[in-house]
């Protein structure tokens, strides 16, 4: 038993990938769309290159909205496209009202 133990102690446990974005569109069910912003240099002309990705994420509560600042993490598919899921809000965005 010991010996099976120190295997299962030897193997790492698998890491978490997480992300920080706002988020862009909260007009489905229990979705929301995150962009997440990265930078990398270029490999010719040593630029820093700006990308931004889209990511569907699960929102159980539909409890974040447009502007808000959260953190996701990956997660089994919930569809063809989340795999991802809303892990907490962390800065409130504003809320503009547009007067009809």
């Amino acid at each position: 038993m010991e010996a099976a133990t120190a295997q299962q102690a030897a193997v790492p446990a698998k890491q978490i990938k997480t992300k920080v974005g706002r988020v862009v569109g909260d007009k489905m069910d229990k979705t929301i769309v995150v962009a997440v912003e990265s930078q990398r240099r270029h490999p010719v002309y040593n630029k820093l290159v700006r990308r931004v990705r889209d990511f569907k994420v699960h929102d159980e509560t539909n409890s974040a909205h447009v502007g808000d600042t959260v953190r996701i993490v990956e997660c089994r598919p919930y569809s063809k496209q989340k795999r991802w899921r809303l892990d907490a809000i962390l800065l409130r965005g504003e809320t503009i009202k547009v007067a009809t």
